[in-house]
């Protein structure tokens, strides 16, 4: 039996045991030091935005995020319902209500077209929600320029969840980019990872700087300890700011062999009966993290969890595109619009092999069992 083919590994690139050492020698081993001021700096060019702050995780992030601008027990918060939990948990741990919305087919993020009827209905009701939080999903960043527009007709702040699209862009600039808040993930299957981590930016300096604060247990400045608030350790370590400083670098090639990763994908498979691939909008540029497919059974002879139990079985492993969040039992009391869309992308819809280190060799293996399959 091949060795197991995993749907997004981590992808060292060889210098990291080099950076490692040379942080560890330095004694900077606390959220502080040489090493995380680098690897914030090489962020705000990556994303060309002109303030990161690196924090421990991408949920993280979005905690921050949602403190900053102000979610309170009673307020709504509206986001994509295609998307991760982690999007959404920390404003509901804060006493907010989800409101979940569907997505658009022709990108699979967020409807800006619904986003915009629904924000008309709320002023009307004279409830509008303290912040809408769109979704990159699977590297495809979501039309930042719409969603941007609508929300700032009626004054409502945006925090791009762009965890899984580093390297992203949308409209000629990087994912997220136009939001008030970008949240992004160095988890360890993302293209390029840390072993875990995040980091929140923005062009706002002095919400970066209260990040930052918050992020440090909010220690004011004394030679005591001094709290006017409370804060959390959300503070990225100088190691896991060593990893992801090394990878940076490496950011664009990932992109590229991810998505020619998408295009071997879609040249074997996108002429079968039956199987179709996610989309990519004329003005955007997917990273493709992971490549996702769409299985209509009538035609292909199976459906998508016939071939994910099929691969499965080979060593391959896939999985189910998100499960809409407005379908999950954590979020059965909570208000949708639509979702016809997204549930329908749930049960046709697998992700594949999509590792920025996975040889063709490797990816034709998933490829054939694919295409054994169909009848």
């Amino acid at each position: 039996m091949p060795a197991p083919l995993r749907l997004s590994p981590p992808h060292l690139v060889g210098t990291e045991m080099d950076a490692l050492r040379e942080t560890l020698e330095s004694g900077w081993l606390a959220p502080a030091g040489p090493t995380l001021a680098r690897f914030e700096a090489a962020l705000t060019g990556t994303m060309q935005l002109p303030h990161a702050a690196a924090l421990s995780s991408g949920t993280a992030a979005l905690h921050l995020g949602y403190r900053l601008l102000g979610v309170e027990p009673g307020d709504e918060v509206w986001t994509s319902t295609l998307t991760f939990v982690a999007t959404i948990a920390p404003a509901v741990q804060m006493g907010a209500t989800p409101r979940f919305l569907d997505v658009d087919p022709a990108s699979w993020t967020l409807d800006p077209q619904l986003l915009g009827e629904e924000l008309a209905a709320a002023a009307r009701r004279g409830r509008l929600p303290r912040v809408v939080v769109p979704a990159d999903l699977y590297g495809q960043p979501s039309d930042m320029a719409a969603i941007r527009a609508v929300c700032a007709r009626w004054g409502v702040p945006v925090l791009s969840d762009s965890a899984c699209a580093l390297g992203g862009r949308q409209h000629g600039r990087p994912a997220g980019h136009g939001a008030d808040l970008v949240a992004v993930s160095f988890n360890g299957n993302k293209i390029v990872t840390a072993g875990g981590g995040g980091a929140l930016l923005s062009a706002d300096g002095d919400m970066i700087a209260r990040a930052r604060h918050l992020a440090s247990q909010a220690k004011e400045p004394a030679p005591h300890y001094q709290h006017e608030t409370t804060g959390f350790n959300y503070a990225m370590s100088s190691v896991l700011a060593a990893v992801g400083l090394a990878q940076l670098p490496s950011l664009e090639e990932r992109v590229e062999t991810r998505r020619a990763v998408f295009g071997r994908y879609l040249d074997a498979l996108g002429l079968l009966p039956g199987l179709s691939f996610m989309p990519e909008p004329g003005w955007s540029r997917s990273t493709r993290w992971l490549s996702a497919m769409r299985v209509d059974p009538q035609h292909f002879g199976r459906d998508r969890e016939a071939i994910r139990l099929a691969l499965a079985e080979q060593g391959i492993e896939s999985r189910p595109v998100w499960k809409p969040l407005h379908l999950q039992p954590a979020f059965r009391h909570a208000p949708s619009v639509g979702g016809e869309v997204a549930a329908a992308l749930f049960e046709q819809g697998l992700c594949l092999p999509s590792g920025s280190a996975m040889t063709v060799p490797q990816q034709f293996r998933a490829i054939s069992a694919i295409r054994a399959l169909h009848r």
